[in-house]
């Protein structure tokens, strides 16, 4: 199973405020390449607690190109790429708003999220955070820098894919139940859970397959 496993940190409630990106490239369920990437923001706008949370400052990017000098070299990463994060919404949306903001043309860019995933195969665990499933499965963690955090979504996803025999794309729906979200310049589509048809009375409904 192929895939990129991403994770962004930002340095304040902007979603274009990203000053960490993490890239984990898995090929054939196995890391293969890693990535840590410095930002700069738009503004340079830190708010201290999100500097609490991931150490980052205006320090240490105010040096560091900005997401639009970087594109070209992360294009690889992202083109016809299945991309993989833990709550994937957060660091589409992210993505997508960088995008957007600079004005940078992209394809559609399929996506799915490790929690879901996590759900599905571990159905008996209370709590899906990165912090706890990396303390269940054994994993090492720094949490929220950006490498560590994509790195340990990578091996989540690994061993959940290898227990269940995912491997290839298409099989995340019909193995785990999990409809593939995406973003484009026109919209950004959630990943979901399959529904699955409901006769109540004589009426029909979908509820999502748990």
């Amino acid at each position: 199973m192929d895939f990129v496993a991403i994770d962004f940190e930002t340095a304040n409630e902007l979603s274009t405020s990203a000053c960490e990106l993490g890239i984990v490239v898995v090929r054939n369920y196995k890391v293969v390449e890693t990535r840590s990437l410095l930002i700069q923001p738009p503004d340079l706008r830190f708010n201290p607690f999100n500097t609490m949370l991931h150490g980052i400052g205006v320090e240490q990017v105010a040096d560091q190109p900005d997401f639009k000098t970087l594109w070209p070299e992360l294009i690889p990463y992202f083109e016809n790429q299945l991309v993989i994060a833990h709550n994937a919404g957060f660091d589409l949306h992210v993505l997508r708003s960088l995008l957007l903001h600079y004005q940078l043309p992209f394809k559609e860019i399929p996506f799915t999220c490790s929690i879901k995933i996590a759900k599905k195969v571990w159905k008996e665990h209370q709590r899906y955070g990165l912090k706890t499933l990396t303390k269940i499965l054994g994993i090492q963690l720094e949490h929220h820098r950006a490498e560590s955090d994509a790195k340990a979504c990578a091996q989540i996803t690994i061993m959940a894919f290898r227990e269940n025999q995912v491997s290839i794309t298409e099989e995340i729906t019909s193995k785990l139940n999990i409809y593939l979200g995406s973003i484009s310049p026109e919209k950004l589509v959630s990943t979901r859970n399959k529904p699955e048809l409901i006769k109540r009375g004589k009426r029909y409904y979908y509820r999502e397959l748990q």
